[in-house]
């Protein structure tokens, strides 16, 4: 046995003494299931080579942020990239309830909404019972942070399913109501058959693919040989997808699966294998029926979330979509041949379960503070009479106090189309769509027109939103401000910045995972 192998425990202690901070076994554990040390079997225990995990940390933690400031400048406030948090940090609660392209980490808020002072963030510049705009609210993080830090908070979003979101995240629940409308509504989508065969093709399928799978991309050894590059995974993986393509085939042919569906229309036509559109189908029907309009549409989003991951795509392209995909194939993301998904059922049943502890776990730390979403143009909406229909008490207390400031990341200009982005649900709840008013949506371009239409559009919700904001106010704009736009912005708003925050973006799902930052500008 080698000397310089150790346990998973005691790599454990070693990585958190080495890195100052808490590495648990299961972070160890991820690390050897994602390839990047490799697992040794000694007399039927796991240990690894404290070598490895030793090369491991050095090139990723101690080379990555002299990398990054090498290609995006010494100006990089690394204490803004929050690298010592997890993926279970940064989606904390209700912040993953559903997926959402182009949100921050809500820690990025807290640290500019909490009365702490340091080295970067010098001064205060919100307190507890303030008020927080934020007039491009999307799925809701600024609201939530500022909640939980007991300051009130407005939202403004022009897509009507982003406030939706955003809702059902805030809102006060009655958990003994809620879960047994979950667990009714769980138990009928769980029995209901909308093809007779799909049961068996989808287990005879499975145990196919396990098979092939265990024997051509052994896990976690393929990882690490991947990771390693000791193998080409472009050519080994199209070589194996397609021996296994016709096992596939021969099995859609046995048991008779119709794939496609006959009408080609709509987002929910192009992009749902004909099982699962019946059953997306069924299962609305069912929440549609619900009389308590919260449970209603909790539900409405879990559905949503669910239909969201069973969409025909690969997994490397569930956040934007290329093509559509009703075969087996090659995955990038998990390092063997992976199948489209045939039923709804295991995804709602998972994300009913995950929803129910999330808006609990938020629940613990939720105070008493006023929220307030309007969907509307932040450019023109008339914040104060808004408030005033809905909600007198927040009213009057605006009247007193006015807004504090804003902390919100308006779209980057030609990079998303956010009600595109959730077509599948404005489908299925018959929202209306309201693209013409996107500011810098994808389809306008980069250009020189969609940069000047751009500047434009951000100017005019801030200077539609300063009217109500108290004296000596602080706005925070998240920006990736490649094209340099943000000082004609504040020009032209009449706003000066006074400070900038160059912060890096890691943890970024794409599989281009280039270094990348962006900008939070602190305007007066």
């Amino acid at each position: 046995m080698q000397t310089n192998l150790i346990t998973i425990k005691e790599a454990s202690d070693w990585a958190s003494q080495y890195l100052s901070r808490e590495i648990s076994a299961s972070n160890i554990s991820y690390l050897i299931q994602y390839g990047k040390i490799k697992k040794h079997q000694t007399n039927g225990s796991i240990h690894i080579d404290i070598d490895d995990l030793k090369k491991y940390y050095l090139s990723f933690i101690g080379n990555r942020e002299i990398h990054w400031k090498e290609k995006l400048g010494k100006d990089l406030n690394w204490a803004l990239s929050f690298d010592y948090l997890r993926e279970k940090d940064t989606t904390k609660h209700v912040h993953r309830l559903h997926p959402y392209k182009g949100k921050f980490i809500p820690q990025l808020v807290q640290y500019f909404l909490d009365n702490h002072v340091d080295e970067f963030k010098t001064h205060t510049y919100f307190n507890k019972g303030g008020i927080i705009l934020d007039p491009f609210a999307g799925s809701g993080t600024t609201l939530v942070q500022a909640n939980e830090l007991g300051l009130h908070s407005i939202g403004i979003d022009i897509s009507r399913f982003n406030c939706l979101i955003s809702e059902v995240k805030l809102h006060d629940y009655d958990f003994l109501n809620l879960e047994k409308e979950i667990r009714t509504i769980t138990s009928s989508v769980t029995t209901f058959e909308a093809g007779n065969n799909i049961k068996s093709f989808e287990n005879e399928l499975y145990s196919d693919l396990n098979l092939f799978n265990t024997k051509y991309f052994p896990s976690p050894n393929f990882k690490y040989k991947v990771y390693r590059k000791e193998i080409d995974e472009d050519k080994y993986g199209r070589e194996k997808d397609k021996e296994f393509l016709v096992i596939y085939n021969q099995l859609i042919q046995k048991y008779n699966i119709r794939l496609i569906q006959n009408m080609q229309k709509t987002f929910l036509d192009k992009w749902y294998i004909t099982n699962i559109r019946k059953e997306i189908d069924y299962a609305f029907g069912l929440i549609k029926n619900i009389k308590d309009t919260k449970n209603k549409r909790i539900l409405a989003i879990i559905l949503s979330r669910a239909i969201r991951s069973c969409r025909a795509t690969t997994h490397s392209d569930l956040a934007t979509l290329k093509s559509s995909q009703t075969t087996t194939y090659y995955c990038f993301k998990h390092k063997k041949i992976c199948k489209p998904i045939f039923s709804i059922k295991g995804m709602f049943n998972k994300y009913a379960n995950d929803s129910l502890f999330r808006l609990k776990d938020f629940t613990k730390l939720k105070t008493d503070a006023f929220w307030h979403l309007q969907s509307d143009d932040s450019r023109t909406v008339s914040i104060f009479e808004k408030i005033k229909e809905r909600n007198k008490k927040f009213y009057e207390l605006l009247q007193k106090q006015k807004i504090s400031g804003i902390f919100t990341s308006p779209p980057y200009v030609g990079q998303i189309d956010y009600h595109e982005q959730h077509a599948y649900s404005y489908d299925l709840m018959g929202f209306n769509r309201k693209d013409e008013l996107e500011i810098g949506p994808l389809y306008k371009g980069q250009g020189i027109d969609a940069r000047k239409s751009y500047i434009k559009g951000i100017s005019d919700v801030l200077i539609n939103c300063k009217k109500y904001l108290a004296p000596g106010f602080n706005i925070f704009i998240v920006a990736n401000d490649k094209y340099n736009l943000y000082p004609a912005i504040a020009e032209q708003s009449g706003l000066k910045i006074v400070n900038k925050f160059k912060r890096p973006v890691l943890n970024r799902t794409e599989r281009d995972k280039s270094p990348y930052s962006e900008i939070i500008f602190h305007l007066k």
